[in-house]
């Protein structure tokens, strides 16, 4: 789980990695003969028996740095990811975030860029918003119209949904479900990890190979201390 790729050094909320440090890491992957993919094409390749050596690789927000620094680096390693994006929000910028750089996100054409490159584009929502804390008319627009709206925009199907700040309870996954999406990415679902409810695992800029190695071999029980403490969201 990723989200800006950017030489800030202004990162109040962890969710920064250089370029520098995406290559290392997308390195180290290669290194170990493994190889990032978008989230449905791992899904789709574990289904034939055949995810060995496959990575998921997400990128949540849609900022524009992802077109001008992370996919250069994923062509270059050949691998592919999934980009979560706010329909509600193109071309605008990460306004949810109190403090920190003001981060522009892809425009409409940025993210038809992406997707002709081979990515993944996936909904992370209209405007970047607690779904547990709205009703239900403003969840349904939330989940529904994103969809429909990227969709119309790639002229693809749109498979993944990603929960904003990783926050959902049994009625947000419901109704992801219930709108159509194969699945849905979390940070850390509990019991509620599903298909619709995918964990994943933090990656930030502290994170060189070796601890990359480490997150690797950790339990998969395990990594919700590592997910709180890198401060994932």
């Amino acid at each position: 789980m990723y989200h800006s790729v950017d030489d800030s050094p202004d990162d109040p909320y962890n969710v920064t990695v250089t370029p520098e440090r995406l290559r290392q890491q997308l390195s180290w992957l290669r290194s170990r003969g493994l190889r990032g993919v978008g989230v449905t094409e791992l899904l789709d390749a574990r289904r034939r028996g055949a995810g060995r050596g496959l990575v998921g690789l997400s990128f949540d927000d849609g900022y524009t740095d992802f077109l001008e620094n992370a996919l250069p680096m994923l062509k270059h390693y050949g691998c592919t990811a999934t980009v979560f994006v706010l329909a509600g929000r193109l071309g605008g910028d990460n306004a949810w975030d109190a403090e920190g750089p003001r981060k522009p996100l892809l425009t409409a054409q940025g993210i038809r860029t992406v997707a002709a490159a081979g990515m993944e584009i996936g909904s992370h929502g209209l405007m970047h918003v607690d779904l547990t804390g709205v009703d239900e008319t403003a969840r349904r627009a939330e989940i529904q119209q994103s969809r429909a709206r990227l969709a119309e925009l790639t002229g693809g199907p749109v498979h993944g949904f990603c929960y904003p700040y990783g926050s959902l309870d049994r009625q947000v996954v419901e109704a992801v479900r219930l709108a159509g999406y194969r699945y849905g990415c979390a940070v850390s679902p509990g019991p509620l990890a599903g298909i619709h409810a995918l964990p994943r695992v933090f990656v930030g800029q502290r994170d060189t190979p070796w601890r990359l190695e480490l997150k690797r071999r950790i339990r998969p029980g395990r990594r919700h201390s590592w997910e709180v403490a890198e401060g994932a969201r």
